[in-house]
């Protein structure tokens, strides 16, 4: 078993007398290693390494900060697969998926490289007779970044190389799930030339989360996680006098009209639904089938469905991240099917005996679910997927915009102009037209409306670099040479 302790200011710290939670492999519940739980001691010298650090590295010009940003982007590259080895151990997701999640937080990564474009102020000359305004935006000083279990790398990848870039110091607190992601990126980070105490990693859980929310020398906290852990993120941070954006839950429909590709349709279902076991707030988790063709559509989900393989050596899906989670889901389809939904395919009679320690859920498709049984109200966050049908377009848009969540949407139709009414009506933040899984690229930002967002600010992008900068203005008036006498000739040694 292997400890994965806190590092502070480029150091490992496993405090002795620390209490500490068990890092377990959800593939076959063996248990890893352990992982300390941040008391109020550590939680101050974590903050206290970052708010030292930033008093140099806010002065670090920007160039030498995107050269150390490429060396952790080339770093980074070529250790992927490396990275996405530890996912795979302690989250379970299966290897391609590991790796597509190591590909997305580069593309941030690599965003953030462009940071001296990316901070560039504006100016103008003569705004009145002999005064010039100029703009610019300046660091905030130590940030927080507090991540999900569902995505251990990318997650941070979102926020800490745009702090970095921006001249923040960072205070990552990972999932104690699946802690050793963070750990390690931290340590690139270092091998690639970041000075200690810019990246700080402190693991815990609630009583670390509400220190970091609480400390008054931290400026800012990013939160992914539960609609209500980011509520309260956000309560909590914002009372404290910080600036927060914290991401919450999902629950994000793929509306499929009736001139829709009805393989295509069902095959962006199945990958959307049951990729990464469903644990991800862009995953599709509900399809709203319109008109005449949900029998024929859930048909080709159900076919595709039975495809799928949770064994061997290039398995489709892995297991969830832990067995009470995969008995929360579980739950779930038998309430779903007790309250009068049909199970097309019934991912709990997955098993194997040599599997019995594990967190394993097949996937699940469920028809006849409506909008008042507990599988469609709630994040299940899990590999299953219900179909609601619908008569007509309106009632399909009015059952997305009821919902309390706003992640992600999608409609498949092969109609421009319905297409460009659903963008212009449905109230979600992230929408795609034939792609099921729309995750804005790195250079756009990321995140929902309505419960699926708490504060103003989205995840990287443009709304990224503003949230780690405050912007100051500068209004000057320099006097004329010619009245002020003064002397612009190479001074003179008496």
């Amino acid at each position: 078993m292997t400890n994965t302790p806190h590092l502070i200011n480029g150091q490992e710290v496993m405090p002795a007398d620390s209490a500490t939670a068990e890092v377990e492999n959800p593939a076959t519940g063996e248990i890893l290693g352990n992982v300390p739980l941040a008391s109020s001691a550590e939680v101050d010298q974590a903050v206290g390494a970052a708010k030292a650090a930033f008093a140099s590295w806010r002065s670090v010009s920007l160039s030498r900060r995107v050269q150390i940003l490429f060396r952790y982007r080339e770093l980074l590259n070529a250790r992927k697969d490396e990275l996405a080895a530890i996912i795979t151990r302690e989250h379970g997701k299966v290897h391609s998926d590991a790796l597509g999640e190591v590909t997305r937080g580069l593309e941030v990564v690599e965003f953030a490289c462009n940071a001296p474009h990316l901070l560039k102020g504006s100016a103008t000359q003569n705004a009145s007779t002999g005064v010039d305004v100029r703009s610019g935006r300046h660091p905030l000083g130590p940030v927080a970044v507090i991540t999900p279990f569902n995505f251990p790398a990318m997650v941070p990848m979102w926020f800490t190389p745009l702090a970095v870039a921006t001249g923040n110091t960072v205070v990552i607190k990972p999932s104690e799930k699946d802690p050793s992601a963070v750990n390690w990126q931290a340590e690139l980070w270092k091998e690639a030339g970041l000075p200690d105490g810019v990246v700080n990693v402190l693991h815990g859980g609630k009583d670390a989360v509400n220190g970091l929310l609480n400390h008054p020398d931290i400026e800012a906290v990013s939160f992914v996680g539960s609609t209500p852990v980011a509520q309260h993120v956000y309560e909590t941070g914002t009372a404290a006098g910080k600036r927060v954006q914290a991401l919450g839950g999902a629950k994000n429909h793929m509306l499929v009209l009736p001139d829709a590709n009805l393989d295509q349709a069902a095959d962006s279902a199945v990958s959307a639904g049951y990729g990464s076991a469903g644990e991800r707030c862009m995953a599709i988790s509900v399809v709203v089938a319109v008109g005449n063709i949900a029998d024929e559509l859930v048909e080709k989900i159900a076919e595709r469905t039975r495809g799928l393989t949770m064994q061997g050596d290039n398995p489709d899906l892995g297991p969830l991240i832990s067995r009470d989670h995969r008995d929360k889901v579980r739950g779930y389809v038998d309430g779903a099917e007790a309250e009068g939904a049909k199970l097309v395919v019934d991912g709990r009679t997955w098993s194997e005996a040599d599997k019995t320690d594990a967190a394993f859920l097949g996937p699940t498709l469920l028809d006849g679910v409506t909008s008042e049984m507990a599988a469609y109200k709630d994040e299940i966050f899990g590999p299953v997927l219900s179909v609601v049908r619908a008569e007509n377009y309106d009632e399909a848009l009015e059952l997305i915009n009821s919902n309390q969540y706003g992640n992600g949407t999608a409609i498949f139709t092969r109609d421009g102009a319905a297409a460009r009414h659903f963008e212009m009506e449905v109230q979600v933040g992230m929408i795609g037209v034939n792609v099921p899984i729309p995750v804005p690229m790195a250079y756009y930002s990321f995140g929902g409306w309505k419960n699926s967002l708490f504060g103003d600010s989205h995840a990287h992008g443009a709304e990224g670099v503003n949230f780690y900068t405050r912007g100051k203005v500068v209004t000057s008036r320099w006097g004329d040479p010619a009245e002020g006498g003064l002397e612009l000739g190479f001074p003179q040694n008496d």
